[in-house]
């Protein structure tokens, strides 16, 4: 996983280039709160580009970085997400919560 700082917008970009699943999940959770953490960002964007699968597991990792971002102040949205995780999202109804970005380039 990789990520990706701009002090000028005050925006995390945190690339996920993985799968997102039982496995994955509590490093994933450990490395991000440990970002968050550290930037304090504003925003936080999940760039879901090198993901290729995401379970239930990966929804509650997104749900419990929303809360951690949310306590600080700050904002949560996701990009770059194939077909098959969007769907993943809007089956678990966490679109309503953290919005989907128009997909872009890979940072």
């Amino acid at each position: 996983m990789e990520s990706k700082f701009n002090e000028v917008e005050n925006e995390l970009t945190i690339i996920i280039n993985e799968e997102v699943d039982h496995h994955t999940t509590e490093k994933m959770r450990r490395k991000m709160d440990y970002e968050i953490t550290r930037f304090m960002p504003r925003k936080v964007v999940f760039d879901f580009s090198k993901v290729s699968f995401m379970d239930s597991a990966g929804i509650g990792l997104l749900i419990g970085r929303y809360k951690l971002i949310k306590l600080l102040g700050g904002v949560a949205q996701m990009t770059n997400t194939s077909k098959t995780i969007t769907k993943v999202l809007e089956m678990s109804g966490i679109l309503k919560i953290i919005p989907l970005k128009e997909n872009k380039k890979a940072v």
